[in-house]
């Protein structure tokens, strides 16, 4: 019988991370490598995925990079197939790429509520559907929302807060149609404020406003998030699926 340490292991597994260029999608392929697991990179700035590759490969593992623009299904599609030609398996996604806009909601054009839908919402359709069908069971995908998908922030974030709670309604639908059938848990994170490319465009004194509202009292570190996420992908959330966990040092309960 595995102990509980053992549960929190990924060793010989192989595990895709979109967003991986940057911020949380650094640290998640970081993580991952950490506790064992070969790490397949996908972002849209290929040039920038070279440093998360490395890290991967600091920590021992190896790591495979992709051009990927996840509002493209064949882009997705194409992660799947060269994570199997590189490693025959997938087991774990995390479907982290994501934008966000603060646009007030009279003013926002079609455009702009669009590609957030089809980064933050399609695209993680697109990149679950392609791995479920490779995925054998015991696989998990672990899908990155937000609280703003729970709750709102004193910003006009409507499209972004739109795509997060769909992908909530996403998780749900997906664990029940997956998770009997083909073995495959699906569950989502709601990150609360973590240092990211977009908290770095926040307007000036915004996040300290915010903070007030944390019960703990400050922003979450990055490894933090990504304890909870190797929780979920792992053997160690083997009897969870179709939630939603909230990192967020109770933003939503203030």
């Amino acid at each position: 019988m595995a102990s509980i340490l053992d549960r929190f292991s990924l060793e010989g597994r192989v595990a895709i991370v979109t967003g991986a260029s940057s911020g949380l999608g650094v640290a998640f392929a970081q993580g991952l490598a950490e506790t064992g697991a070969d790490v397949v990179l996908g972002a849209r700035r290929a040039d920038r995925l070279a440093d998360t590759r490395t890290i991967v490969e600091t920590a021992g593992r190896r790591a495979l990079a992709v051009a990927t623009d996840v509002a493209r299904q064949p882009d997705c599609q194409a992660l799947v197939d060269a994570a199997m030609a590189e490693f025959g398996r997938v087991d774990v996604l995390v479907n982290n790429a994501g934008i966000g806009t603060a646009v007030p909601a009279t003013r926002e054009t079609t455009e702009q509520f669009e590609q957030v839908i089809d980064v933050n919402l399609n695209g993680c359709y697109w990149m679950a559907q392609a791995c479920a069908k490779v995925m054998q069971p015991g696989s998990s995908i672990v899908n990155i929302s937000s609280v703003l998908g729970l709750t709102t922030a004193a910003l006009p974030q409507a499209a972004y807060s739109a795509s997060k709670a769909g992908l909530i309604g996403l998780t749900r639908d997906l664990a029940q149609q997956w998770s009997g059938r083909r073995g495959i848990r699906v569950n989502a994170l709601a990150p609360g404020f973590f240092a990211s490319e977009m908290t770095d465009q926040y307007v000036p004194g915004y996040l300290d406003q915010q903070l007030q509202r944390v019960p703990i009292g400050r922003a979450g570190d990055p490894a933090e998030l990504t304890a909870a996420l190797v929780f979920l992908a792992g053997d160690a959330g083997s009897y969870i699926t179709g939630q939603t966990l909230a990192v967020d040092g109770g933003f939503t309960i203030a």
